[in-house]
């Protein structure tokens, strides 16, 4: 079998490739090779063995992704888009409290890289809470910044 061609990988082959480059929820792989095949217990078994062999790990892809995101959105966000993309709650426990305990130092470097200087006024206020809002940072967390309040 000549592995230089896209046509002749096997599904094995083709998800061992996705991982390879980047971690992958189940989810997400299952939509990736459903491109190349109708037969849905197919991919189940291959997904299966990827998980018994260690190749595939939604706990290693919700850590992979709240790295990469972590810097520029909020726990809420965070986890509503690991939810979205097939990770069980049962995965995100132990992610979405590290996410809690960082997020005040997250979200005033956010906020001091967006804005620097706390609301003059009403309308100011409203508007960093929208955007610090909008990256999923608590409400909680979101007036001790624009408070002024210490986060300790």
């Amino acid at each position: 079998m000549a592995f230089g061609r896209r046509d002749d990988l096997s599904l094995k082959a083709r998800a061992v490739a996705y991982l390879s480059r980047r971690e992958h929820s189940r989810q997400e792989l299952q939509r990736k090779l459903s491109a190349y095949t109708d037969d849905s217990a197919a991919i189940e078994a291959v997904l299966d063995e990827l998980q018994r062999e260690h190749w595939q790990s939604d706990g290693r892809y919700a850590q992979a992704y709240a790295h990469r995101k972590a810097q520029a959105q909020g726990t809420q966000r965070i986890v509503q888009s690991l939810r979205q993309q097939g990770v069980a709650d049962a995965e995100l426990a132990g992610l979405q409290q590290q996410l809690r305990d960082s997020e005040p130092e997250r979200a005033r470097a956010v906020w001091q890289r967006r804005f620097g200087n706390a609301p003059t006024d009403a309308r100011d206020y409203a508007r960093q809470y929208r955007f610090l809002a909008g990256r999923g940072f608590s409400a909680e967390c979101i007036r001790r910044i624009l408070g002024g309040k210490s986060d300790d």
